[in-house]
């Protein structure tokens, strides 16, 4: 018998509009809210992401993050 999920932390984030519209987007494909969805990913991260491929990925998308700081002047 699964575990119940039970929701206990709330925490303030931001995120991207394109990763807000993706994570509605598996959200309702799972039928589940966008907590639960989070819920879900964190707690399997290493069974959904593709160990290969995610450092390169986040080299990509730090390098990403470094431009946009540098074009706006913060950080």
């Amino acid at each position: 018998m699964p575990r119940p999920q039970r929701l206990t932390r709330r925490f303030p984030a931001q995120m991207s509009e394109a990763g807000y519209r993706r994570l509605r987007r598996f959200a309702d494909e799972a039928g589940l809210d966008e907590g639960e969805a989070l819920s879900f990913l964190f707690e399997n991260f290493d069974s959904v992401t593709h160990r290969e491929n995610l450092p390169h990925r986040l080299r990509l998308h730090k390098e990403m993050l470094a431009a946009r700081s540098a074009n706006d002047g913060t950080r």
